[in-house]
């Protein structure tokens, strides 16, 4: 037998297991040392991969909240945020909310299950009516899609996706000034933002030439947002026969009117009333988005309650709308949050339950308007400089001061008072108490500018 053909002895056996083992340990080291010093390693140092991230900005109106919190004089006062509080300074839950609430955590059929993607049945439908009115020939005629969105802010965002996606003309105009987020949302959406003139600073009202002409040389077909009632940030309002005139331009120029609701019977204390406008862009037939939010006015600021209707030509179009914008909602956040909603449906479809919300929502319309007579009656009896009857003709949560950056600055520094720089206060931040303080401020304010 050929020696070279025996088999290993063993001893040579050992030497091969040897070699074997330091070669897989060698192996094992490497990919260990390869782990180490990648940078997403938790044994990489102090290195992070968003190391060259540079710190946002507070979001303007969100950071006085901030600022206010820091703040340990017992003098401060928050006008910033817009959330109802009560005369003592607290945020409130309405009765009628707490009684929804006892029924559906009473209700022992109730289930966690998912909602489908456009959201609780009956809420969707309640909403389409109040907002258009229960005998609206849009919705008689299936004309209407609604589906369930998050909140106002959540509303507009898929209202925007969808009308990138499918309108074509991709530019939005916007009043200016306007709601803060409404250029972000509609920009991170996909949309081109431009704006129209709609407040004077001279006379802190309505600057509507200036808007009919801007809306007048837009392109035909462009989108633009309206703001149903109680304008944020100004507290300006188109007429109802300013919004007629409005409504017959952007028929004429074929513009496609996106509506945010925000503030429904939370301005006047009128649900109809301050639905209005909505209701002219319907009734004419043409096609309108309808973005509504539930924060205001049934106080469900944290559950984010909204809905967003398309108005359509007929109801094939409308059950088309609807399919396209599941798949703007499924990859987005696939389906809403039900209790909220619930909280919604439960009131509006109860007879007394809906009429008790009506007498609160009114409530918390009529207090707020006495702020503001009361807070222009104060700066009357200072003697303050300027024409203040701006804050009274205004009208909803806002009023819009006049008061300059440097103006709210001095306020908040000397009088501990904190609002958006652009002088916007919260009226329903303010109470019989705090007037006085506040309209000490503003007299300081004015009179030192002077």
């Amino acid at each position: 037998m050929n020696m070279s053909q025996q088999s290993p002895s063993p001893s040579a056996d050992r030497r091969l297991s040897v070699l074997a083992r330091h070669l897989e340990l060698s192996s094992s080291a490497t990919v260990e040392s390869s782990i180490v010093a990648a940078p997403t390693s938790g044994n990489a140092g102090t290195n992070s991969v968003f190391s060259h991230i540079v710190r946002a900005p507070e979001d303007p109106i969100l950071g006085v909240t901030i600022a206010y919190n820091k703040d340990s004089s017992p003098m401060k006062l928050n006008l910033g945020v817009g959330a109802y509080r009560t005369e003592e300074g607290k945020p409130l839950v309405l009765n009628v909310v707490r009684q929804a609430e006892q029924l559906l955590v009473n209700d022992r059929s109730r289930v966690k299950e998912y909602l489908s993607i456009t959201g609780l049945a009956d809420f969707n439908k309640l909403s389409a009516k109040l907002i258009l009115g229960a005998d609206s020939p849009a919705i008689q005629e299936n004309r209407v899609t609604t589906v369930q969105c998050l909140s106002g802010t959540g509303s507009l965002r898929v209202g925007a996706e969808f009308l990138a996606r499918h309108y074509h003309q991709r530019t939005i105009y916007i009043p200016q000034p306007t709601w803060g987020n409404h250029p972000k949302v509609f920009t991170l959406a996909g949309l081109s933002v431009k704006s129209y003139r709609y407040y004077d600073p001279a006379t802190r009202g309505l600057n509507f030439q200036g808007l009919l002409e801007d809306l007048g040389s837009a392109p035909s077909g462009a989108i633009v947002l309206l703001h149903a009632c109680a304008h944020n940030p100004t507290g300006v309002d188109p007429t109802i026969d300013q919004w007629e005139q409005i409504r017959r331009l952007m028929r004429s120029r074929g513009l496609l009117p996106f509506f945010d609701s925000a503030y429904q019977g939370f301005a006047s204390g009128s649900l109809d009333t301050d639905a209005q406008s909505v209701r002219m862009f319907v009734a004419d037939g043409g096609e309108v988005l309808v973005a509504q939010s539930y924060a205001k006015n049934m106080g469900l600021y944290g559950e984010r309650v909204g809905a967003l209707s398309i108005v359509c030509r007929n109801a094939d179009v409308a059950s088309r709308v609807e399919s396209q914008l599941k798949l703007v909602i499924r990859p987005m956040y696939s389906n809403p949050p039900i209790h909220g909603a619930s909280i919604v449906a439960t009131i509006l479809k109860d007879r007394n339950m809906y009429r008790e919300w009506t007498l609160e929502l009114k409530a918390m319309a009529d207090r707020i308007i006495r702020m503001r007579q009361q807070l222009f009656d104060a700066l009357r009896a200072r003697g303050t400089p300027g024409d203040w009857s701006h804050i009274i003709k205004q009208i909803g949560m806002f009023t819009f001061t006049g008061l300059n950056s440097e103006q709210v600055a001095f306020m908040t520094k000397e009088y501990h008072i904190y609002m958006t720089s652009d002088g916007r206060i919260s009226m329903a931040g303010l109470s019989s108490r705090t007037v006085p303080h506040l309209a000490d401020a503003i007299h300081a304010a004015v009179a030192r500018a002077r």
